[in-house]
């Protein structure tokens, strides 16, 4: 289960989650590390878009923490309907969500952590948008996804080639 920060102004459009420029990068890099898009369940931890208007466009507002708590039970309940065998939280926002408002995905990502507040090993790496607002370190930050989301493969390895081999 991939949990990002909030819908971006084309999944508010689409009311789907990961399909605009972050979710297009996402995608190619879940690939390139060998995932399968379909063993994988894509969510927000904020549910509505938070913006700001510049001109005629929607510019993208970080969510505070008391939207972050006001979603919490919707994204506990699509973790007990899940029940995903690793929790991957993409971004601050999603860190926090999970693991309290001081999170941070500096100190927490690059492993498998097992911690007692949630109940699967979990994954904390950049969110794909983080990647491209990266300017000049944008190729750096990319790196840091692919190696996080080989991590992600790799401990669901033997698991992810059964599926794939019954399909």
């Amino acid at each position: 289960m991939f949990v990002g920060e909030q819908p971006g102004d084309v999944e508010d459009e689409q009311g789907r989650p990961f399909v605009g420029p972050a979710g297009i990068l996402l995608r190619r890099v879940v690939e390139e590390v060998g995932l399968d898009e379909r063993d994988l369940y894509l969510t927000n931890a904020v549910k509505h878009f938070k913006w700001r208007p510049k001109g005629t466009r929607r510019i993208h507002d970080t969510p505070n923490w008391t939207e972050i708590r006001a979603c919490d039970v919707w994204l506990r309940l699509e973790l007990a309907t899940v029940q995903p065998e690793l929790l991957v939280l993409l971004g601050a926002t999603a860190a926090k969500a999970v693991f309290g408002g001081k999170a941070r995905v500096t100190q927490l990502r690059g492993s498998v952590l097992e911690r007692p507040e949630v109940e699967v090993p979990v994954v904390v790496t950049l969110h794909p948008s983080a990647v491209l607002r990266a300017g000049d370190q944008r190729a750096e930050r990319r790196a840091e996804l692919v190696q996080d989301l080989t991590i992600v493969r790799d401990r669901l390895g033997d698991r992810l080639r059964a599926r794939a081999a019954r399909r």
